[in-house]
């Protein structure tokens, strides 16, 4: 595969050094009664529903403010269609989840008066709308920035997600200098990506479903799905549409096609490559009966904008409620995996948006079981959309409920007696599973770290492990991204083969409800980490 697609130049290469959303500082613009905590998020970007009927209120109290710094906001939908006024409503996301207004922060000028710099801070501005209005403006949120979970992938956590400082950069490959505690997971050898020797067959399928059957189906947003002898056309759908449109990212920087897109020609592949990849041949081992959905979502640098993952849900989940309803254009599916998530700076106090939560909740109560990791940066801290279930103790405001679950997945090291050390924990991780040092299918990427000795003899190339040579096209890696999927492929396994007639979602959400209480039977009972 090519490193780089050919009309790629320095300026693409270069965007990948940009930082990508910015650090939220709690001390700035503080309001009294309200504790935040650092996030990451898009700087000129709210997310505004109407969850509480005030969406208009709202609007006009953020442009009201946004005067005051010398600003002024725009408004437009999720796909970037402009709204001409604070009265215009964007569509429902899906059937009794209210649209997105995504409010862009403009500078035109500072005003004379205005006590801020010049550059848009959407933090800044909401903070101060809640302090003028004397409210909290529930339903007015941040766009957040995510990443999806292999260790060392999260803005929040590194300097840079892309040139990461010390421990992550050892002076010799064979004597580093200090990857200790967490970080012994970036390194090759210790449950860092690198390219393996698989040996014997791969997973076979058995007979097809019998007649008015269909196989499981598990959907992936992630960062797409390459090429791989495991997971051919009949097995993932890499492409999906609703009403003509594509649905996730469809540029020509895909890091399951090329894996050196940025990094500034340092010499490696991205950190990111083959992530996608990666994920859909876990599911593949785990429960090669099922078929796959494939959607990209995140860049090749591993991050999300909330935006794109409310839009990416939305018209996933819509294809599932038309297929359910039998409708001739949606998409069957039956367990969702999630491999990404973010830190919200208000997590406890109402002031989150319901958005995300609304979503998956909608999917849940179509029979769709959800399941999502857990990150990996060794805290309890609880991550969005991992904790978004009424855990024990958990002050979200979220009820228990009958719907199909929501699981959150944390990693456990190959001999599940210990969970992962760069794994977070706490009560809101449903379950543990593999995760570190686990071997799936990989892109035949090249990377430009080469062997470190050759000695060619006997007209024979002789040399020790490339270690970004993936021509074997599989790889070992280790993160929750590949504990959740783990987690995903049991619940497929035991969903079956369900019937293509129409059911009630009762009957959907039943089926969802024992497939996953089994599958996490076994999981808790292989799970020997509290011993």
């Amino acid at each position: 595969m090519a490193s780089q697609p050919e009309n790629w130049t320095w300026r693409d290469r270069a965007e990948g050094s940009i930082p990508q959303g910015r650090v939220l500082d709690p001390n700035v613009e503080p309001v009294p009664g309200i504790q935040a905590y650092p996030t990451v998020y898009v700087p000129d970007r709210l997310l505004v529903t109407d969850e509480t009927g005030e969406r208009v209120e709202h609007l006009r109290r953020l442009s009201e403010t946004a005067e005051t710094f010398g600003w002024a906001i725009e408004l437009e939908t999720l796909r970037g269609e402009p709204l001409p006024g604070l009265e215009v409503e964007p569509d429902p996301l899906v059937p009794g989840v209210p649209g997105v207004t995504r409010v862009r922060v403009l500078a035109p000028g500072a005003a004379p008066d205005a006590d801020s710099p010049l550059a848009p801070d959407a933090w800044r501005l909401l903070q101060r709308a809640r302090r003028l209005s004397q409210s909290k403006l529930t339903g007015v949120g941040l766009d957040h920035v995510l990443s999806i979970d292999p260790v060392g992938v999260n803005p929040f956590t590194t300097t840079n997600p892309f040139i990461p400082t010390n421990p992550f950069i050892p002076t010799n490959p064979f004597i580093p200098t200090n990857p200790y505690g967490a970080a012994e997971y970036e390194r090759a050898g210790s449950g860092g990506r690198q390219p393996i020797m698989r040996l014997g067959a791969g997973p076979v399928r058995g007979v097809p479903p019998k007649a008015g059957r269909r196989r499981t189906v598990v959907a992936i947003l992630d960062t797409g799905c390459g090429e791989h002898n495991w997971l051919p056309d009949e097995i993932v759908t890499r492409e999906l549409e609703i009403d003509g449109e594509p649905i996730g990212l469809t540029d020509e920087a895909d890091p399951e096609v090329y894996g050196d897109l940025y990094g500034q020609m340092d010499g490696e592949l991205d950190s990111i490559a083959g992530h996608g990849t990666f994920i859909a041949g876990i599911v593949r081992q785990i429960a090669p009966e099922a078929n796959l959905v494939s959607v990209r979502l995140a860049d090749a640098r591993g991050l999300v904008d909330e935006s794109l993952l409310v839009r990416t849900l939305a018209e996933v989940i819509e294809l599932a409620r038309r297929d359910r309803a039998g409708e001739g254009d949606g998409t069957p599916i039956d367990v969702l995996s999630l491999s990404l998530g973010y830190y919200h700076e208000t997590p406890e106090d109402g002031l989150y948006s319901h958005t995300v939560y609304e979503l998956l909740r909608v999917a849940r109560g179509l029979g769709i079981a959800v399941v999502c990791s857990a990150g990996n940066d060794a805290v309890d801290r609880p991550t969005f959309p991992a904790s978004l279930w009424a855990w024990p103790g958990s002050d979200n405001g979220i009820a228990p409920d009958e719907l199909a679950p929501h699981v959150s997945v944390g990693a456990l090291n190959p001999g599940r007696t210990s969970v992962a050390l760069f794994s977070n924990v706490g009560p809101w991780v449903r379950a543990y599973a593999p995760g570190a040092a686990v071997v799936s299918a990989f892109p035949a990427f090249v990377g430009g770290r080469q062997p470190a000795t050759r000695e060619d003899a006997y007209a024979r190339r002789r040399q020790t492990i490339a270690v970004e040579d993936y021509t074997g096209t599989f790889a070992i890696w280790s993160g929750t991204s590949f504990a959740a999927p783990f987690v995903a492929g049991m619940i497929a396994v035991e969903h079956g083969a369900p019937s293509m007639r129409r059911a009630s979602r009762k009957v959907w959400i039943e089926r969802s409800r024992t497939a996953t209480k089994a599958a996490l039977e076994v999981v808790d009972r292989d799970d020997r980490s509290a011993e």
